[in-house]
Parts: structure tokens; C-alpha cells; sequence
């Protein structure tokens, strides 16, 4: 079987179990020829699991032939953080404002799931990488 050519790669970032072909995502897949209310099933399926409304990472490729295929990746670094201490949204201002407080066991727990699709060679590296994305969000993080 000869390989697919990729016409398009598509990153979008969508609520878990909840896409629609409204925008963002209508108009992201409709010019690379993506039928939009079938990735919408298909992603809502494959979300289930998630907690609803968690922001999931997409990579979508369209294919030549209007086909597609798309792989999820884990949420976001801030968005897993402000989940863990509670929060709304990260400071204004991460330099004088602190919004919350982050453990060391919470922040091994989110370098852990993270880190497939981190930069990491083992989980202290990931936990650098999660702290650092916590204190530019004006988090502290406790030693």
C-alpha cells in the first residue's frame, strides 16, 4: 500500500468531548477539504475518557485524497497547573503578583504525564520544565 501524501498539518487546541464544526474548528478543516463533523465524532470519542472541557492538543494531517488522521496529545502544562492548585487564571504580572502555590508532588505528578510529549530526558528535567511553565504563570513553587 503506497503512502498517503499529507496536503496539511493542523494544529488546533480543543475543549475534550466538546468540538463542533462551528469555529474554530469549521474553518480550520474545511480549505484542506477535512469533513469537519466527522473529526468532530471522532475527537469526542476518542475524548470521553478526558475530564470534559480539558483543553486537548490536536495535530490533525489531511490527506491529498480528503482523508485524515489525528493525534491527541496531552493538555497543557498552565492548564494542568491550574488545575492542581485551583485556579482561574495564571497573574498579570509573575514578577510581584503570586496566585498560588505548587508542590513538588504536584508537580511530579503533571511532569509525569507530560512527559511524552516533553523535551525531557527524565523526569527531573520535566519537573524543571513544569516549574519554570508555573512560576512565568506567577505560581510558587515550594521546595
Amino acid at each position: 500500500m503506497a503512502k498517503k501524501e499529507v496536503a496539511a498539518i493542523i494544529k488546533l487546541q480543543i475543549p475534550a468531548g466538546k468540538a463542533t464544526p462551528a469555529p474554530p474548528v469549521g474553518p480550520a478543516l474545511g480549505p484542506h477539504g477535512v469533513p469537519a463533523p466527522m473529526f468532530c465524532q471522532q475527537f469526542n470519542d476518542r475524548t470521553k475518557e478526558f475530564e470534559a472541557g480539558l483543553t486537548i492538543p490536536v495535530v490533525i494531517y489531511a490527506y491529498k485524497d480528503r482523508s485524515f488522521t489525528f493525534e491527541l496529545k496531552t493538555p497543557p502544562a498552565s492548564v494542568l497547573i491550574k488545575k492542581a492548585i485551583g485556579l482561574q487564571k495564571g497573574s498579570v504580572n509573575s514578577k510581584t503578583t503570586k496566585v498560588g502555590k505548587i508542590t513538588e508532588a504536584q508537580l511530579k505528578e503533571i511532569a509525569e504525564m507530560k512527559m511524552v510529549d516533553l523535551n525531557a530526558n527524565d523526569v527531573d528535567a520535566a519537573i524543571k520544565i513544569i516549574a519554570g511553565t508555573a512560576r512565568s504563570m506567577g505560581v510558587e513553587v515550594e521546595k
